[in-house]
């Protein structure tokens, strides 16, 4: 009975651990917990990182809007009032 209980608690420990290694703190592979909790990447020492893409801006086009209220109206609190 004591070799069974050991077996157990042994077995019971290797798989405790195991899953602990693998979470890697709960971010997954190649993350590690920062020092507020946040999920941070790790780094090695030879990173390639591709350059950043610069697009412009879309110039912008005005147009007029065309008329709410018909003539001799005038759009005030919400709706087309007379003048």
């Amino acid at each position: 009975m004591k070799y069974l209980l050991a077996a157990v608690m042994l077995a019971s420990a290797v798989v405790g651990f195991s899953e602990a290694a693998s979470a890697a703190g709960g971010c997954g592979p190649g993350w590690y917990r920062g020092p507020y909790g946040h999920c941070r990447p790790m780094r090695s020492a030879v990173v390639v990182r591709p350059a950043p893409v610069v697009v412009a801006p879309a110039p912008v086009v005005v147009v007029p809007r065309a008329r709410v209220c018909p003539y001799g109206f005038r759009w005030y609190a919400g709706r087309c009032r007379p003048f």
